[in-house]
C-alpha cells in the first residue's frame, strides 16, 4: 500500500454527512483540506513495486433529467479508471460510487475496490456524484437546477454509466459489476443493487445510513456511549468531563457580555457571541468536534482520537491535581483548528446562510449547498441532543436546523418530514428487500444505528466490527489495526469470492 494511511482520512471525512450548518461544516472543511493533501501526495508518487499506476480520468455525457426523454439537456460526469489488475475482459468490475463531495483518482487507488482488485482481477472505476466536484451541470446550483439532484437521479447515472462504460472499455457482457461506497455513497451502492439487480451483481455498503431520519438524536447516544469505552481510551470520567466542559461553556454564555468576550478569546472564535443564534452555532461546533473524535477514532491523520480527547479533558489527574475539563476542551479546539490551518473557529449563522445561498459552483468547495438540499428533500439526518444522557448542550435544537431549509431553499418543515418518510418507503429503510449486499459497520460509528447491522437473509449479510469507527474498514491496512478489523476485511473478500464463484458455476451450467 503506497499511499500512507494518514492521507486516506480526507476521503472518509468528506463523507461526514450531517447537515450544512457551521457545526457540521467543521468536519467537511477538514475533509476537503485532507483530500487535497491526499490527492497531491498520490499523484506525486512514481510508479514502482506496490504503487498503483496513475489512473485515467474520463467523462460521460449524462442526461440532466433521466426521467424525461423529451428533455435533451445533458451534463458531463467525471469518472476515474484503473485497469492495473484487470486480468481478463470477463473479469469483475468494481464500481466505486462517489457521494456528497468531489471524487479524485484516490477512489480507484485505495479503499475496498483497489485493495480487492488484485485478488479478484478486477477493473476499478470511480464515478463522481452528479452536482459535486467537477460533475456540476451548466446553469449552477439554483433551485431550478437542484431539482435534478437526488439519490434517484444518482442511481439513474449509475445505470447509464454501467452501460456506457461497458461499451467504452470493451467489458464482456458476462462480467460481474460490484458497487462499493462508504457513508451516503454506501447507501447508494446498496440501493443500486436493490433497484437494478439485473445490471449490478452485488454491493458492499460501508457505514451506509439507509434509514432516513429527521431527528438523529441517536448519533449523540452512540457518542456518549463511546466516550466511556475503555478499549479506545474512554472512561465514565471522560464522559463526565465532556458534560462538565459544556456546562461551563453554557454558563459563560449566560453570564453577560464580558464573560462572552473572554470566552470568544479563549476559544479562538472568529466573531462575537452577541447573537443567540451564533451562541447556538458555537455549541453545535463544539459538539461536532467531540462527535468527530468518536466518528473517526483510530484513523490515521484524524486530529483527535477518543484517547487524545479524554487525555486533554482529564489532564492533571495523573499528578494529583484536579482536572479542568473546560481547559481541555479549549486545547481540543486548538488542535482541530491547527489541523485545518484556520486562524479561528467559525460559527456565524449569518455567514453560513450567505455561503449556502451562493448558487455559483464553488470549485474548491465541498458541496455544502448541495448536501443541505439533499438533507432537506430526502434524508434529514439532523443531529440533536434531546436524550437526557446526552453530554452536550441541548442547543442547537431541531427547529433551528430545519430553519435552514426554509431560509436557503424556501422548503417547509412539513415538506422535509414528508420527504424523509418517502425515502424510507421507496428504499425500504433498514429492511431493504435486496440480495447480494454486504453491509459493513463499526459499532463505534454513530451512523451504524441507521444502517443494517444484522443479516436480513442468506444473501443480505451484515458485518459489525467491534470498536471500529466510520468507514474504517475502507482505510488502508496499518500495523495498529485490531484483529477484529483485519478479520472484517478478510470476511469482505471471502463474501465476494463466494458470490463470484457461485455466479461462475451458474454461468457454466447455462444460468444467467
Amino acid at each position: 500500500m503506497a499511499l500512507g494511511p494518514a492521507l486516506w482520512l480526507g476521503a472518509l471525512l468528506l463523507a461526514s454527512l450531517g447537515g450544512a450548518s457551521a457545526p457540521a461544516s467543521l468536519l467537511r472543511r477538514l475533509g476537503e483540506h485532507m483530500r487535497r493533501f491526499q490527492e497531491s501526495s498520490v499523484l506525486g508518487q512514481s510508479p514502482g513495486p506496490g504503487v498503483a499506476a496513475r489512473p485515467r480520468e474520463g467523462w460521460l455525457e449524462q442526461p440532466l433529467d433521466p426521467f424525461n426523454a423529451s428533455d435533451q439537456r445533458s451534463f458531463l460526469q467525471r469518472y476515474w479508471i484503473s485497469d492495473q489488475h484487470w486480468a481478463r475482459r470477463d473479469g469483475p468490475v468494481f464500481l466505486h460510487l462517489g457521494g456528497e463531495g468531489s471524487l479524485g483518482p484516490g477512489s480507484v487507488m485505495r479503499g475496498h475496490p483497489a485493495a480487492l482488485a488484485p485478488a479478484l482481477g478486477a477493473l476499478v472505476i470511480g464515478l463522481e456524484h452528479r452536482f459535486y466536484g467537477l460533475s456540476i451541470p451548466a446553469g449552477g446550483l439554483n433551485m431550478a437546477q437542484l431539482r435534478f439532484l437526488s439519490s434517484r437521479h444518482a442511481l439513474a447515472d449509475v445505470v447509464s454509466a454501467r452501460l456506457a462504460l461497458s461499451r467504452l472499455h470493451n467489458v464482456s457482457s458476462s462480467s460481474r459489476w460490484v458497487c462499493f461506497g462508504g457513508s451516503y455513497a454506501g447507501s447508494l451502492a446498496a440501493w443500486a443493487r436493490l433497484k437494478f439487480p439485473h445490471l449490478l451483481f452485488a454491493a458492499v455498503a460501508s457505514s451506509a445510513p439507509v434509514r432516513a431520519v429527521l431527528d438523529f438524536s441517536a448519533y449523540n447516544e452512540v457518542v456518549s456511549r463511546s466516550l466511556t469505552n475503555t478499549a479506545i481510551g474512554g472512561s465514565p470520567e471522560c464522559r463526565a468531563a465532556v458534560s462538565t466542559a459544556f456546562a461551563e461553556v453554557e454558563r459563560r454564555l449566560r453570564a453577560g457580555e464580558e464573560a462572552r468576550t473572554a470566552l470568544r478569546a479563549e476559544l479562538g472564535a472568529c466573531s462575537s457571541l452577541g447573537r443567540a443564534e451564533d451562541r447556538e452555532e458555537l455549541l453545535g461546533a463544539l459538539q461536532a468536534l467531540v462527535g468527530g473524535a468518536v466518528q473517526y477514532d483510530g484513523q490515521a491523520g484524524a486530529p483527535l482520537s477518543v484517547r487524545q480527547l479524554c487525555g486533554l479533558l482529564l489532564e492533571g489527574r495523573r499528578n494529583g491535581s484536579r482536572p479542568v475539563p473546560y481547559h481541555g476542551l479549549r486545547r481540543a479546539v486548538q488542535v482541530v483548528m491547527h489541523s485545518l490551518g484556520q486562524r479561528c473557529l467559525s460559527f456565524s449563522r449569518a455567514e453560513t446562510l450567505a455561503q449556502l445561498r451562493v448558487t455559483e459552483p464553488q470549485v474548491s468547495g465541498v458541496g455544502d449547498r448541495q448536501w443541505l438540499y439533499q438533507t432537506c428533500t430526502e434524508f434529514g439526518f439532523y443531529v440533536t441532543c434531546e436524550d437526557p444522557t446526552c453530554p452536550f448542550s441541548r442547543l442547537p435544537a431541531l427547529p433551528s436546523q430545519l430553519e435552514l431549509c426554509e431560509q436557503v431553499f424556501g422548503l417547509s418543515t412539513w415538506s422535509t418530514v414528508q420527504a424523509v418518510a418517502q425515502t424510507n418507503s421507496y428504499y425500504g429503510g433498514q429492511t431493504p428487500v435486496a440480495t447480494q449486499v454486504l453491509f459493513v459497520n463499526g459499532d463505534m460509528d454513530p451512523w451504524h444505528v441507521l444502517s443494517v447491522t444484522q443479516d436480513l437473509g442468506p444473501s443480505v449479510s451484515a458485518l459489525l466490527i467491534p470498536n471500529a469507527s466510520h468507514c474504517l474498514d475502507m482505510a488502508p491496512e496499518q500495523p495498529s489495526d485490531t484483529p477484529s478489523l483485519r478479520l472484517g476485511r478478510q470476511s469482505i473478500l471471502q463474501q465476494l469470492q463466494t458470490w463470484l464463484k457461485l455466479a461462475k458455476k451458474s454461468l457454466v451450467r447455462g444460468g444467467v
